[in-house]
């Protein structure tokens, strides 16, 4: 007969790594619950919003002085014409990262369609040199939303966890390390 037993603590001791099981288990599940709540979050905001994407962080000074590096926009994609002076995001193909500019101009075929071009508030020169090789207009279907609204330099958080990758892998170590000593 052992120590534990002698003192009738061996049964406790059992009841105490379950209930550590347990509480693990809960903590995981209480953790699920919260990704899957801002997934169904961001998927709602898609729906809302028309755009594969409600919410972009700015990642150059190209739209200073009225976007800096930072920002977080929130878009929407309507069904409504695209206007001279409007924030737009919009995805080249071949490229991963959206990009935010502002429309500078129209081109209206006889047959209905627009194109337009985009420019960098804080640029020389339009986009056309950063658009797909031999693209010298975007159509309604790069747009991935336009901006209406913001937070200044909210995104700075996503913008450094990017930047410094032991950072992102330091935050969710301590995350993870507050889960394991918050587990009571």
């Amino acid at each position: 007969m052992g120590m534990m037993d002698s003192l009738g603590l061996s049964g406790l001791a059992g009841g105490v790594q379950r209930m550590d099981t347990r509480q693990f288990l809960f903590q995981m599940l209480s953790f699920g619950m919260i990704v899957s709540s801002a997934l169904m979050i961001w998927k709602g905001l898609m729906v809302v919003t028309g755009s594969e994407s409600p919410i972009v962080v700015v990642l150059s000074g190209s739209m200073e002085p009225a976007f800096h590096r930072g920002d977080l926009l929130f878009l929407t994609n309507q069904d409504e014409p695209v206007r001279v002076g409007e924030i737009v995001v919009f995805k080249i193909e071949g490229r991963d990262i959206p990009i935010v500019h502002r429309v500078i101009k129209l081109h209206e075929k006889s047959n209905g369609t627009v194109k337009f071009l985009t420019k960098g508030d804080n640029n020389s020169v339009d986009d056309r040199g950063l658009y797909a090789p031999g693209q010298l207009w975007l159509t309604k279907k790069d747009i991935v939303g336009r901006a209406r609204g913001f937070l200044p330099y909210v995104g700075m958080i996503t913008i450094y966890m990017n930047e410094y990758p032991k950072l992102k892998y330091g935050i969710l170590g301590l995350l993870a390390l507050y889960v394991l000593v918050h587990r009571e």
